[in-house]
């Protein structure tokens, strides 16, 4: 299989788009069609700085209620993420935070950490429930960059977790493809993916605190 083709199978009748972007240099026509999917409600498996994610937009409560029966979770007590291109629009979504947790994030994002802050007025709406933090991260990739500046807005991300003894993360994009295709409408083949999740860090109470350790240099806490 060329891993610059784009393929089109076909699930119980669902047709499943395969579609290889460089992580390098993605193309823009691809971009446009995966944003124009989001918006149309899909779900899609994209690439990130750290492990494959399922991802949709944020404003489409079908293909978000659809991610939470995949993951078989609530929606109100889901962990939901945001991602972002950039921290220009983070605090629509977030509560005012002070400068050393603003320096903080500034210092390590784009990046492999997923930092949470107080939920804005906005996140209750979009997880229909009262929710009061949220997590937010910024990629240090391509692929997924230019997917939400394309969308205008971040989108809603879930890790990939697989019951496997070695590995917790499927890093193949075409194993991805074989365990989630028939449930996803479109998986992006960005290259092999990483065995390690990003690191967590709760900023909720202005003092950053670890509550994983996974990818990053935890030097960036200062």
């Amino acid at each position: 299989m060329n891993l610059q083709s784009l393929l089109c199978l076909t699930f119980a009748q669902v047709i499943v788009m395969f579609i290889s972007i460089s992580p390098d240099s993605p193309d823009d026509r691809q971009i446009r069609r995966i944003v124009e999917m989001l918006k149309a409600g899909s779900v899609v498996i994209i690439p990130t700085d750290t492990i494959y994610a399922m991802i949709c937009d944020i404003y489409n409560h079908k293909a978000i209620d659809k991610i939470c029966r995949l993951k078989e979770v609530k929606l109100e007590k889901s962990n939901f993420s945001f991602l972002f291109d950039s921290l220009s629009n983070i605090s629509l979504f977030t509560r005012a935070f002070d400068r050393n947790i603003y320096k903080l994030l500034n210092r390590a994002l784009p990046g492999p950490y997923t930092f949470i802050l107080e939920a804005g007025n906005e996140v209750p709406s979009i997880f229909r429930a009262k929710k009061k933090t949220i997590g937010i991260r910024i990629p240090d990739h391509k692929i997924v960059q230019k997917i939400i500046a394309e969308l205008g807005h971040p989108v809603m991300s879930t890790s990939l977790h697989i019951e496997d003894e070695i590995m917790e993360y499927p890093v193949d994009p075409f194993e991805i493809y074989e365990l989630f295709g028939k449930d996803v409408d479109c998986v992006v083949d960005g290259g092999y993916g990483n065995l390690t999740g990003s690191t967590i860090i709760d900023c909720t109470t202005g003092n950053p605190e670890i509550i994983r350790e996974g990818a990053g240099d935890l030097a960036v806490l200062g």
